[in-house]
């Protein structure tokens, strides 16, 4: 199951999707607008979300370019990253990210997760496996391990699971524009078209303003 979630957004991009170049984006084409609009989560700024997994390879793949790329956002875009979680292990790792948030270590430590994960071969299935390894990056063990299990971790994973829900996804890496638009690799021919389609809508929902 988890080998279609993420494998179906490449379909598109394998077999010779088409490039988004700014003249021929269409809605039905590189991206879908949603029947209902989700609300963002800083009103007056133009809110692009990644969804993602720590397990999938092409998350993983995709994130050097993503950076690069949000590291350049105008101060009118907000970037934010939400886990998926389908379940099981998506579920786990989702939980890990929403902790290294709440802690305020995230972007400290993701990366070093990604590669954990995808370079070591570690699973990171368990609360405890996390803690040990993130206690190699500096992050409290102990500390870890309280915020993982908090309530208002696992407050904000079920509204994260809401979230995706209102999204409507169906795999990774996903990424959604001010709560009304969503597309992903597979429908926009690959990582830097993907992140064309983004700026284009970005610039549509600035001069809608």
């Amino acid at each position: 199951m988890r080998n279609l979630l993420f494998s179906a957004v490449f379909a598109a991009a394998s077999l010779f999707g088409a490039a988004a170049h700014a003249d021929d984006i269409q809605a039905g084409k590189q991206y879908t607008e949603l029947s209902s609009p989700v609300p963002v989560s800083e009103p007056g700024k133009i809110e692009v979300v990644e969804l993602f997994w720590y397990g999938c390879p092409h998350c993983y793949a995709f994130e050097p370019t993503l950076n690069a790329w949000s590291k350049k956002l105008p101060d009118d875009v907000a970037f934010k990253r939400v886990p998926a979680m389908f379940g099981g292990i998506w579920n786990v790792h989702g939980q890990l990210f929403v902790t290294l948030e709440a802690m305020g270590v995230e972007a400290k430590v993701h990366d070093a997760v990604f590669a954990a994960i995808h370079k070591e071969h570690k699973k990171l299935a368990t609360p405890e496996e996390m803690a040990d390894f993130l206690a190699t990056q500096g992050v409290d063990r102990d500390k870890f391990l309280s915020t993982y299990n908090s309530f208002a971790v696992k407050g904000q994973v079920e509204k994260d699971k809401k979230l995706a829900m209102a999204y409507q996804i169906t795999g990774v890496p996903t990424m959604v524009v001010n709560g009304k638009y969503r597309f992903d690799l597979g429908s926009s021919g690959g990582p830097d078209e993907t992140l064309k389609v983004a700026d284009f809508l970005i610039q549509k929902e600035r001069a809608a303003k």
